[in-house]
């Protein structure tokens, strides 16, 4: 195996292999239950997956618009003006990407310059913060608490100052399943009305939120929607994370920004995936709006069978993930029962200290009930056992 003698400094030196991969090999060594990566374990839709053999079949295998598919995005169009009363142009409003993470990325790298702040709110999912170091930014944590993990706006007003380019959201949240609301979207309106701060607000989980939730999307207020980037997934929304195809809307001068970093990034995105979600969606609009009883659904079954159990808890409000407070069991670091538990009694989970800024011990580990309903029986039956 070749060496190097290059002297280098890492532009990440605190980054490296994600949680995600840690826990899931884990979970194959120790052949554990594995509730920790959030990817579903059912099925694509049979007749997605068909349009997808179609299509590629079809001979669609070279290079589609560096922008997307016209007929995807006109279906995102539709979506965010049917649910949120939002309108969106389809040429220059809309652009396809290679998943939700790469839309954060790129969006970030286009719009935050050296010394820039960006205000994010921990626990934050792990792709954030390395983005906006390597763009040369700073990133500004405010801590949520749990239990509720709401944010407190007014230590949001404290952090506010002319270095602040971006407000980075996350709703509904990964990893507390937590949700913001109308008021929040009216507190965050207030701050950004007047300002050049952007919005990026990741929405990847918008179409599922529970107990007769309504997702509050940046998209449904116009003064807030004109300082916003909205990120959103189809890869969540349809079982296919592995296709890696989401989106992100904004206005076009936002977007003009964006499709500069984005055409030397990825350029474009996989092309019979795209045709086939288009005709998907066109096919199936009751898709999306099934997804939050169906997730609720899960989500009530696992929490159900863990009844006698130790642990403490408050029901996910949107998300695949349940937060479980295990301080009734072991007095531990949640890294360290972690990666106990997946050995014995065999359950992979993720603790959730590895999402903050600095260390916090509230011992809470994530759980990703996108599963089979035997699967979480059987992994509740495990943990009620501690």
């Amino acid at each position: 195996m070749p060496t190097s003698n290059i002297s280098f400094s890492s532009k990440l030196p605190r980054v490296g292999t994600t949680i995600f991969t840690v826990m899931s090999n884990l979970a194959k060594q120790h052949e554990a239950i594995n509730l920790s990566q959030g990817f579903p374990e059912f099925d694509a839709p049979e007749k997605l997956t068909k349009l997808l053999s179609k299509h590629a079949k079809a001979g669609y295998h070279q290079y589609l618009p560096m922008v997307g598919l016209e007929s995807l995005r006109k279906r995102v169009c539709e979506s965010l003006s049917t649910r949120h009363q939002a309108h969106y142009d389809v040429a220059s409003e809309i652009t396809i990407t290679a998943g939700a993470t790469q839309a954060i990325f790129t969006a970030i790298m286009a719009l935050v310059k050296e010394q820039e702040e960006v205000i994010l709110f921990t626990p934050a999912y792990d792709c954030y913060t390395p983005a906006i170091e390597l763009s040369g930014g700073s990133p500004v944590h405010v801590q949520l608490k749990t239990p509720d993990y709401k944010i407190d706006w007014d230590e949001v007003r404290k952090v506010v100052n002319r270095r602040t380019r971006m407000i980075l959201i996350n709703t509904p949240h990964n990893p507390t399943g937590s949700c913001l609301d109308a008021k929040d979207l009216e507190e965050l309106e207030k701050i950004v009305d007047g300002t050049d701060i952007i919005v990026l607000s990741d929405e990847v989980y918008e179409h599922m939120v529970f107990d007769q939730r309504k997702h509050a999307s940046c998209a449904a207020r116009k003064t807030l929607s004109e300082h916003s980037l909205i990120v959103g997934s189809f890869g969540k929304t349809y079982h296919v994370t592995g296709w890696k195809v989401g989106y992100i809307a904004g206005p076009s001068e936002l977007m003009a920004e964006f499709r500069k970093v984005h055409q030397y990034n990825v350029f474009c995105v996989n092309g019979p995936a795209q045709f086939a979600l288009a005709d998907y969606i066109e096919q199936h609009p009751e898709h999306p709006e099934e997804l939050a009883k169906f997730y609720q659904a899960k989500r009530d079954l696992f929490l159900d069978a863990l009844g006698d159990s130790n642990f403490t808890f408050t029901p996910s409000e949107g998300t695949y993930f349940q937060l479980l407070n295990y301080k009734n069991i072991s007095a531990k670091i949640d890294a360290e029962v972690a990666v106990e538990w997946t050995s014995s009694p065999g359950v992979a989970s993720i603790p959730v200290s590895v999402f903050y800024h600095q260390p916090v011990h509230d011992h809470v580990l994530r759980f990703c009930f996108a599963k089979h309903d035997a699967t979480l029986i059987a992994a509740a039956k495990k943990l009620s056992a501690l």
